[in-house]
């Protein structure tokens, strides 16, 4: 039975640059259709590449195509890997011709590109229809201007892109699944109504998304979930069958271990419901999937369920939201307690006497900031202590008060304080919005490669 492979590279923007490697190397050794996926476009990633695409239309792709594709780029055109990712972002066509520049750089042979394009949404729906849609969860879109409005496209998308014998798929916002499910169309012509293959090939992505968390990272807590070498942890690949049935495993000689623990981990994330998780090519169930070793860092994944995609797509909506200025100062020795909330109460204090009106966010990390924020409780008074003062804001005038406030606690402030860090920066929020799927078509384009 034909099989292809599928290996992660990267589970988030930021994630292990090196990762992709031994990955590479693994898929290398195999027969068969093989493909490398970097997924790297969170909702507020994407809205940082919207704003930098409109300061400089030569921008707009992910800040970490180059630390990823750099180093992928060369082993996998040798290996025969084909890459798909979302490092596209708000500008596809944009990363494609970074992409190019980059294997010129390197003395490579400038590989073939397609670009998924279709996916923002400002370019087919007013403003006012955008924020007219049901809203599925999120921040109110009614007052705040707007910054981003993308569609999560599907894997058919990437299908095609693939079937124009690209080397490389840049997207930019499908759905983290489809740079695996869009793999797995290709190479298997799963038809459109095909709904338990497809429902596979969708957790098979789903499984791989978030890189090395399949893999006994972000699982590990020491003495109740130990993971061996997680230091050299390997990313996942997973071995797909034209009947749907999924291996996840990962590079021989790689850290980290893939059990049925940690494949039921990453299973359940963000999965709001196991009978229907929603995505434009299928609505999957996992209520009755089937976990079993096939031997050492093996797991096989059965019996998962498709049922008709839904008749919507999710989009998300990113808006302004003001300001957030937030400062940090440490206190340590006898009574460092009290005088780290001390100096919590006095910028707090004088934030009031220069006419802020919203209340700052108080917490002293090392006395139960995260599980009580800030609250008194039994932390002993001696100690090392850091407060952490942060306020959210309409105006960025507003928010630097804080970052103020604090460095003049250094002689203004309680005994003993030091290493003041602060940042003033803008902010988004984000809601989910559903929209007809009708009106979202995607396009796909070949890059020219350039002179």
């Amino acid at each position: 039975m034909k099989r292809v492979k599928i290996g992660c590279g990267a589970g988030f923007a930021g994630d292990r640059f090196d990762a992709c490697l031994p990955v590479i190397d693994a898929l290398a050794q195999h027969p068969g259709p093989r493909y490398l996926m970097f997924e790297v476009l969170a909702e507020r990633t994407l809205a940082l590449a919207q704003q930098a695409r409109v300061k400089d239309p030569a921008l707009g792709y992910s800040p970490y195509l180059g630390h990823y594709i750099s180093r992928a780029l060369g082993p996998a055109l040798a290996s025969g890997v084909r890459i798909v990712s979302n490092v596209g972002a708000a500008n596809p066509v944009a990363a494609a011709n970074r992409v190019q520049d980059l294997a010129r750089e390197l003395g490579l042979p400038v590989p073939q590109i397609a670009v998924v394009l279709g996916d923002d949404l400002t370019a087919i729906m007013s403003e006012e229809e955008i924020r007219q849609a049901p809203t599925m969860e999120g921040t109110d879109l009614s007052r705040r201007p707007l910054i981003a409005a993308n569609a999560y496209l599907g894997a058919r998308s990437v299908a095609a892109a693939l079937a124009t014998e690209a080397e490389l798929v840049l997207v930019g916002r499908t759905t983290d699944s489809a740079l695996a499910l869009g793999p797995l169309i290709h190479e298997f012509g799963w038809s459109e109504d095909d709904w338990n293959r497809l429902a596979a090939g969708v957790i098979a992505g789903h499984l791989l998304e978030c890189g090395a968390q399949v893999t006994g990272a972000y699982f590990a807590d020491p003495g109740f979930k130990d993971v061996p070498d997680l230091a050299r942890v390997g990313f996942p690949v997973a071995e797909v069958s034209e009947d749907g049935s999924i291996t996840i495993t990962k590079p021989g000689g790689t850290g980290g271990c893939v059990t049925a623990a940690t494949v039921t981990e990453q299973l359940l994330y963000e999965m709001h419901n196991p009978a229907a998780y929603l995505t434009p090519d299928v609505t999957a169930d996992i209520t009755q999937v089937r976990l079993s070793e096939a031997g050492r860092d093996r797991i096989q994944v059965a019996s998962v369920r498709g049922h008709p995609a839904p008749e919507t797509l999710k989009a998300t909506i990113c808006v302004e939201n003001g300001w957030m200025g937030e400062a940090e100062i440490s206190y340590a020795g006898p009574n460092a307690l009290a005088r780290a909330r001390l100096a919590g109460e006095v910028v707090a204090a004088r934030l009031v006497m220069q006419g802020v009106n919203q209340t700052p966010r108080v917490e002293v990390i090392g006395a139960g900031s995260v599980l009580t924020g800030g609250a008194p409780g039994e932390a002993p008074p001696d100690g090392d202590y850091r407060a952490r003062i942060a306020l959210l804001s309409e105006t960025q005038d507003h928010a630097q008060m804080v970052a103020d406030e604090v460095l003049s606690l250094l002689c203004s402030g309680p005994a003993g304080g030091g290493g003041v860090r602060s940042h003033v920066t803008p902010q988004m929020a984000t809601a989910s919005i559903l929209v007809p799927r009708a009106r979202v078509e995607a396009e796909v384009e070949i890059v020219e490669i350039s002179p």
